[in-house]
């Protein structure tokens, strides 16, 4: 293992997802699919209507895909089906690109409001890695990564990001196609097997191990180890501190 790191020495690269393994923002990406999902709901069901669980439901359906890919494979396990619409339907669109932007409005508005916090452990692994050499990327489905990146001044961290809108202008699938992560380590010049997956989402784990990349780290925050280690983890951790990482 790669001394102090916790990785194969073959590793020469890490692709890091953003929501929930370098900021805590996957608890406020719940709050808003709930709040959107439950308005959706209770109009075309009326008080009757069963709340998205901001738990099962995010992780299972929705946590680490595209934003319409959530839509989708949510309203999917309700047996609900709506037209298409497109990237610029308002927010109070019955679409699914209408639904995915009032989730989009809500988050900001929540990251406005409440602000966005790092996981130090992840930052300090992070730098202790560039320190040693290898080279780093930002995963994720989230269009608003360089923002957030920028909020908390990680935007250094990263030699490159493949974020929701990379994979938009170069038409990849989202996870758990492994399409976002492969785009990143050949941008940082490096085989898949060379590189080092860390994610949060079970479909992330999904797409770590599609891609047959060389370590995948599962990261829990949510008590989710079991599930983790059954979508393809090598190792899971609470934080990437366990795994060492002190420059």
């Amino acid at each position: 293992m790669t001394t102090t790191l916790g990785l194969p020495e073959a590793i020469q690269a890490c692709l890091f997802d953003l929501d929930g393994v370098v900021t805590r923002t996957a608890v406020v990406h719940a709050a808003a699919w709930k709040d959107t999902f439950d308005a959706f709901l209770r109009s075309r069901e009326g008080d009757g209507f069963r709340p998205f669980d901001a738990g099962e439901d995010y992780d299972r359906y929705v946590d680490g895909r595209p934003r319409a890919d959530g839509v989708r494979t949510f309203l999917a396990s309700r047996d609900i089906r709506l037209p298409e619409g497109g990237p610029d339907d308002p927010p109070d669109a019955p679409t699914v690109h209408g639904l995915g932007n009032r989730k989009n409005e809500l988050l900001l508005e929540r990251i406005r409001t409440e602000g966005v916090q790092p996981y130090e452990g992840t930052l300090r692994y992070i730098e202790a890695a560039r320190a040693r050499g290898l080279r780093t990327a930002v995963v994720s489905s989230s269009a608003n990564t360089k923002d957030v990146l920028h909020s908390i001044g990680a935007e250094h961290l990263f030699d490159t990001r493949v974020d929701g809108v990379v994979a938009a202008e170069r038409g990849l699938p989202g996870k758990p196609r492994p399409d976002t992560f492969l785009a990143a380590a050949r941008d940082l010049g490096v085989t898949p097997a060379r590189a080092a997956v860390f994610e949060d989402a079970l479909a992330g784990m999904d797409a770590g191990r599609a891609g047959n990349f060389g370590y995948v780290v599962g990261v829990d925050r949510v008590g989710q180890t079991d599930a983790l280690y059954a979508h393809g983890a090598d190792v899971v951790v609470e934080d990437l501190a366990e795994l060492g990482g002190r420059a």
